[in-house]
């Protein structure tokens, strides 16, 4: 299992775990979620307490993701394989990110 924190301008605004089946879920924490000031992070995945599972990468995330040439350089450069979309993810979310929201690698 990995996790990543998911970040809207640099606050914690829900977890995004991959499974060793490889499905996953999108959770918001709970704080983000009562405070009303506080956005969905994709009007995707809008704000609830219950969480969100898929087979694959939700898309909001997935396109967060680099493409082309642009991954193929980072994948041999970060030693990721090309497959392993959540792993670029959370390579590159952290500091090569356009728009309020990133993920960072969780240490939980």
């Amino acid at each position: 299992m990995r996790k990543g924190q998911v970040l809207f301008k640099g606050e914690l605004a829900g977890m995004l775990i991959q499974f060793d089946d490889g499905s996953f879920e999108f959770k918001y924490e709970d704080r983000w979620f009562k405070d009303p000031m506080k956005p969905a992070v994709s009007l995707t995945l809008p704000k609830t307490t219950q969480s969100y599972h898929s087979p694959f990468l939700f898309p909001f995330f997935y396109h967060m993701l680099p493409e082309g040439s642009n991954k193929q350089a980072v994948c041999f450069h970060r030693k990721i394989d090309k497959d392993d979309d959540f792993g670029l993810l959370l390579a590159t979310s952290k500091t090569d990110s356009i728009g309020a929201v990133s993920v960072i690698k969780s240490s939980e």
